[in-house]
């Protein structure tokens, strides 16, 4: 039950009668005509429980995006319904205009439809469907809160998407799909030529060259169809935020370029989420479904406060396959996680693995460092200047087991892994 405000000025009509006659009866009896006429209001009132209700709403959207979800209801009584309707999602979905007035015939059916835009990547899920069906009096109203199951998926936004036309074109000249083919001294067979001065003697064909009468020579171009496996880090240090995001949407933009480039280089991506435990595995070479299923699987993956169990993620990497690949590892530069956790496990990873380790740099430290005009800001540059000095201790220390480093702003690390990568195609180094 829910009073409106017609209650509340019906009470307020009751000062001019106590004005002229000032007296405690005036008072109680105008009470009782107002408590009188707000039951006769509820008890005429039509029951929220002859309103049927069924949902229908799009199961992902893009973050920056925007979608729907409808409501069908429907009066299942010989009366008219007349009132409101709240549909309730957590505050992170973005809910517009999500109380609605209700004007429902007998037996007929309406919608009403809640415009929604996510504000953090994730599941969101409906809450309750409240009703409040009002008296034919409109004093008074009979309340009812349903659950209606309603759920969407909100998508990474992946703002590196914007780079990947760019790339691709260098890739196709890799591939040799574009006008200009390059050749270099790649791994796998591409086709025979006359020798002139200047090529390896160890690129002669001498079988072809005694056929042929004349030395010939093979040329090489870099190997497709490589593996590429991409960790995410989803440990504490990924819970870090940079700007108004965390440091996980940022390594995930850069995973995602990452495997939409490999995807179309036809190579088999393998993509590995987790912490102490793997929370996401997505694996495939069509290319035509990697990039969404990759996208729709990492979006519920948050950042948890523990520590990063590297032993277990490196024998996850080990567990998909034997054979050398590109092993991406989207983690901090902290250099007592890195330090205590992923250093010990990297020999053997490198022995058969080409390694790089992708950092998501914090821009504020930079800031902190530049800004000295204050007794405080001379303070934050010195801790500033000391916590860089400790990420390039760690870089260092990967580089000397043979680990390539990439650490970049979030803007940047993207772009600065995916030119990584097809160096490595382009100098046949997967």
């Amino acid at each position: 039950m829910s009073i409106t405000w017609r209650t509340v000025a019906l009470a307020l009509l009751g000062l001019a009668p106590v004005a002229l006659w000032p007296q405690g009866s005036t008072v109680r009896w105008w009470v009782l005509v107002v408590v009188l006429l707000v039951a006769l209001d509820l008890a005429l009132a039509v029951s929220p429980r002859v309103l049927r209700l069924s949902r229908s709403a799009s199961t992902q959207v893009r973050l920056g995006e925007e979608t729907t979800s409808t409501l069908w209801v429907t009066n299942t009584g010989a009366r008219g319904v007349r009132g409101l309707l709240r549909d309730a999602w957590p505050p992170s979905a973005g809910a517009r205009d999500a109380v609605h007035r209700l004007e429902v015939p007998p037996h007929e059916r309406v919608q009403v439809t809640t415009h929604l835009a996510p504000t953090r990547r994730g599941d969101r899920r409906a809450d309750r469907v409240t009703l409040r069906v009002n008296g034919p009096l409109g004093l008074a109203s009979r309340q009812r809160s349903v659950e209606v199951p309603g759920s969407f998926r909100a998508l990474h936004a992946f703002p590196a998407r914007k780079h990947l036309p760019s790339r691709l074109a260098v890739l196709r000249q890799l591939d040799g799909r574009a006008a200009v083919r390059t050749r270099g001294q790649g791994t796998e067979f591409d086709s025979l030529r006359d020798y002139v001065d200047g090529d390896d003697v160890r690129s002669i064909d001498w079988r072809a060259t005694a056929r042929r009468q004349h030395l010939v020579v093979r040329t090489w171009q870099p190997e497709q169809h490589r593996r590429v496996v991409i960790v995410l880090d989803t440990s504490r240090t990924s819970a870090g935020r940079i700007g108004d995001a965390p440091r996980l949407d940022a390594a995930m933009d850069a995973a995602l370029l990452l495997t939409a480039l490999a995807g179309h280089a036809r190579d088999r991506v393998q993509v590995i989420a987790g912490d102490r435990v793997v929370h996401a595995r997505i694996s495939g070479t069509d290319r035509a479904r990697l990039l969404h299923d990759t996208i729709s699987t990492l979006a519920p993956v948050e950042a948890r406060l523990v520590e990063a169990d590297w032993s277990a993620l490196a024998t996850e990497v080990v567990r998909l396959g034997t054979h050398r690949a590109l092993v991406v590892l989207l983690t901090a530069l902290e250099s007592s996680a890195v330090e205590e956790g992923l250093l010990p496990v990297l020999p053997p990873l490198v022995a058969h693995h080409r390694v790089v380790v992708a950092s998501v740099a914090d821009p504020a430290l930079e800031a902190m460092r530049t800004a000295r005009t204050s007794t405080g800001q001379v303070y934050d540059a010195a801790a500033a200047e000391r916590a860089s000095s400790l990420r390039r201790r760690t870089a260092s220390a990967l580089e000397q087991l043979g680990v390539d480093v990439i650490d970049a702003a979030h803007d940047v690390l993207p772009v600065r892994l995916a030119d990584h990568y097809l160096m490595l195609k382009r100098q046949g180094l997967l």
